[in-house]
């Protein structure tokens, strides 16, 4: 038996013996569900015969915009390939002082599709079932007892507000990686050409953080208040805008350069396109792309608080950028909201207001919104729970 085969074996032991001196009860987390993840993600825990508690075990993708106000339409498209995941009142469990505790965390998520809805259609039906089962692992991986500290081995460490940010953000990276792959592998088996943006808004105790991939918006949408004075001559009561994305454009030179890299081209005839094909750079699917540079790898903000001034975040789909600009659309439900009470005006109908204005004023693709308002209530958690159904 070779050394290094030894080895391997005791790391595998040691790790075994790990995860069995904490209580699984705390996540729900048994030992060769474990091993399953950790060989496969969430596609194969989902699959595994070893995890029968996770098939399916957050419900969420039975109703991808439970507790969400949005907004979609079809437009001049003959095909919808827009497709919107949003909750804003997950209930995720991790570990307390002697009992796990509830963390309320919001989701907002427009996917895109090009070249067919596959792509979207399966990002959007797994991502919050996937999402919530990263969360619970990355928890239980986290919460193993460090050889560097002198407390008991079975002790789980409690997961404070700092320690469970880069929790879920490491889930929402996982869930993106996750979804891409198991696309890319069921796009080369029936010969998918489709691919999906991915924008996607995570709000927990207060704060937000965006994952953008692709060439979809996440705005932040304040007003100046009386009190509020800076040095850039903004007036009281003004509306300013704050982009929380950067468009992956294949002509954007950080983008462009990964491309050439790689073997692919920029084509600049009219819109700049990967390869002459792609107009955007990075995407989920677009799997005969993917050796030319094109990539699934999110750009992502940092956690940042809501402030007193921030009134609405709104994320959509390129195609109400075709004819309204991000002012544009910060002005449109600043003015809806203003003009109505405030009983009369929902998160919905302002997205359907944003989603309204760009086909009218000629928007030719697929159109999709969310606007979550009343951003000072996301520190309960919940946010604002009204629902809207797609057109």
């Amino acid at each position: 038996m070779s050394m290094k085969f030894m080895m391997e074996g005791l790391v595998i032991f040691v790790l075994i013996g790990m995860l069995c001196a904490i209580p699984c009860g705390v996540y729900g987390v048994s030992v060769s569900c474990m091993m399953a993840y950790e060989e496969g993600g969430a596609p194969a825990v989902f699959s595994s015969l070893e995890c029968p508690q996770w098939v399916l075990s957050a419900g969420y993708s039975e109703n991808s915009t439970r507790n969400c106000q949005f907004a979609m339409l079809q437009g001049h498209r003959e095909y919808q390939e827009d497709r919107v995941t949003c909750n804003l009142d997950m209930k995720l469990l991790f570990s307390g002082e002697g009992t796990p505790e509830e963390t309320t965390v919001g989701i907002a998520a427009i996917f895109d599709g090009h070249g067919g809805d596959e792509a979207s259609e399966m990002a959007s039906r797994k991502f919050l079932d996937y999402f919530s089962m990263h969360a619970v692992f990355t928890a239980y991986k986290r919460a193993l007892p460090s050889n560097n500290e002198n407390h008991e081995t079975n002790k789980v460490e409690r997961m404070d507000h700092h320690s469970l940010l880069p929790i879920l953000e490491e889930a929402l990276l996982r869930t993106i990686q996750d979804i891409d792959s198991e696309f890319s592998k069921e796009a080369l088996d029936k010969g998918y050409i489709s691919g999906s943006t991915a924008t996607i808004a995570l709000l927990v105790n207060g704060q937000f953080l965006v994952a953008n991939v692709g060439d979809s918006k996440a705005l932040l949408c304040s007003e100046k208040t009386a009190s509020h004075h800076d040095t850039e001559g903004t007036s009281s009561g003004e509306v300013y805008i704050e982009e929380l994305t950067r468009d992956h454009h294949p002509d954007r030179e950080d983008e462009k350069a990964r491309i050439q890299s790689a073997g692919g081209f920029v084509s600049e005839r009219g819109i700049p396109r990967v390869n002459g094909i792609l107009a955007v750079s990075r995407a989920i699917g677009d799997v005969y792309l993917k050796r030319y540079g094109v990539t699934a790898d999110p750009e992502v903000t940092g956690w940042r608080a809501f402030t007193p001034e921030n009134s609405y975040l709104v994320v959509a789909s390129d195609g109400i950028f075709e004819t309204l600009t991000t002012k544009n659309v910060c002005d449109l439900v600043h003015d809806k909201a203003s003009r109505f009470s405030s009983e009369h005006v929902s998160s919905s109908s302002l997205a359907d207001w944003i989603i309204r204005h760009a086909f009218r004023r000629g928007s030719t693709d697929n159109l999709s919104a969310i606007v979550i308002a009343d951003l000072h209530n996301c520190k309960e958690g919940g946010c604002n729970r009204e629902r809207k159904r797609t057109t």
